[in-house]
């Protein structure tokens, strides 16, 4: 007779190897982000061994450090849930646009801005939470499941039109990364159920070094310990015209950690007041970002990729997530383990990537779900959500010809569905409430 599954509230008493193995869980599905982020910027300005390295472990202590103060909470700063964070894909794109019309110093010095405007505009942003509710946010979040899709699923099969474009062996490791995921949730309950996505990214690596398309050969070259730099690329420039676009990627980046709060505070059945979590969710992007811009990385902010975990793992303890967060400031400081984290083959990475990027899908589906979708309001809001938020997404460089400020906004597919979601929503209902005043006349 199998075991029953555990249920493993937000706070409750884990033996500290369960949530070790938990824990290491959680790094090696979040890993993959702080990696391609560096490696995206390192390709892009051409950094040296030494800086990549430099800016890579940077990027992991200050992950680390935001999981531990996300999921603990230092005073009025963190949102005390099981939340990791990462470097944010728009946000990297971003830093890398800013960097490249300017130059990296300049980039930095947009990150540190930003990190200042994210407590200038909170008060503001506070006055307009009655705006995201559950309906809107199961909106954003199966948006950022596409978006995320599109991205990593871009990853495995390259740039189309290149000469190695979808190439088969990648495509097959990263299906079979997913299919071993699947067959562990299948075969297992309990805690190893819960463990099924590091073994489908643990036996997917196997298959990777048998197939010979995974290295570790480099681990054991270079020095053992590694020091983030501060500063690494000079003292940084504040341009506020050049950091316009991160500036306005902010408002979006607190409508996202709202959505991430309100639906990590649903699946963990938190008890406390949502809307007073989400502040303290932003001035934790803030302040990790504030210090990532110190030591040259881009914004560090809560992960959406952590909802599809804790929802996957029904493992809801924040005392896992700062467990992992101390597992991802080893990682920054014991070089060896940056080597290893570089060395996974990318087709398993991205493979877990995408079935945890799905199960965010579904969470967003379930909370649209909840609503009466046959009336007008809830039809045309997700509707137009739908179209302005899923064209830029399937469709790259609809706007490319549009001025800079609305290319960034409807651009980015989460930011104009989630957007357009909330104007159409409010309108309909600011419609349906002065019907009613005038009924009752």
């Amino acid at each position: 007779m199998p075991l029953p599954r555990p249920a493993v509230l937000n706070n409750e008493a884990l033996s500290w190897q369960t949530k070790l193995l938990l824990a290491i869980q959680h790094v090696l599905v979040v890993a993959a982000t702080p990696i391609t982020a560096v490696f995206l910027i390192a390709k892009a300005f051409h950094f040296s061994e030494a800086v990549t390295t430099s800016v890579l472990s940077a990027t992991f202590l200050m992950c680390g450090l935001g999981a531990i103060v996300q999921s603990l909470g230092v005073g009025s700063i963190g949102a005390r849930l099981p939340f990791i964070m990462v470097p944010g894909g728009a946000p990297i794109a971003i830093f890398i646009a800013i960097a490249l019309q300017t130059n990296i110093q300049t980039a930095v010095g947009a990150v540190i801005l930003t990190s200042l405007f994210y407590f200038l505009a909170l008060p503001v942003f506070r006055r307009f939470l009655h705006h995201f509710p559950p309906f809107i946010i199961g909106i954003m979040l199966l948006l950022v499941s596409i978006n995320l899709i599109r991205l990593y699923g871009g990853l495995i099969t390259g740039q189309p039109g290149s000469a190695n474009f979808a190439p088969p062996e990648s495509i097959a490791l990263s299906l079979a990364t997913i299919l071993i995921t699947l067959l562990f949730a299948l075969a297992f309950t309990g805690i190893l159920r819960q463990l099924s996505v590091m073994f489908g990214l643990l036996g997917g690596t196997i298959l990777g070094i048998l197939s010979g398309s995974a290295d570790f050969s480099a681990v054991s070259h270079g020095p053992l310990f590694s020091v983030p730099q501060l500063f690494p690329f000079g003292w940084p420039v504040f341009n506020l015209t050049a950091s316009l676009p991160l500036l306005i990627y902010a408002v979006i980046s607190m409508a996202e950690a709202a959505g991430q709060t309100i639906a990590t505070a649903e699946i963990v059945n938190s008890t406390q007041d949502v809307h007073k979590a989400i502040p303290r969710t932003v001035r934790g992007d803030a302040i990790m970002s504030l210090l990532g811009g110190i030591f040259g990385t881009s914004l560090i902010i809560t992960s959406g990729e952590n909802i599809g975990v804790v929802r996957t793992t029904n493992v809801k303890s924040r005392h896992v997530t700062a467990i992992a967060g101390l597992l991802l400031i080893l990682i920054a400081l014991f070089s060896p383990l940056v080597r290893l984290a570089t060395c996974l083959p990318g087709p398993v990475v991205c493979g877990t990537a995408v079935i945890v990027f799905s199960i965010i899908g579904v969470i967003g589906i379930d909370m649209i779900a909840r609503e009466p979708l046959h009336t007008p309001g809830k039809t045309y809001a997700l509707a137009t959500g739908l179209v302005m938020g899923m064209l830029p997404i399937l469709v790259p460089g609809l706007y490319q010809n549009f001025p800079s400020v609305v290319q960034m906004v409807f651009g980015n597919g989460m930011a104009a569905g989630t957007l357009t979601a909330i104007m159409v929503n409010s309108l309909f209902l600011f419609s349906e409430k002065r019907a009613a005043l005038r009924s009752r006349s």
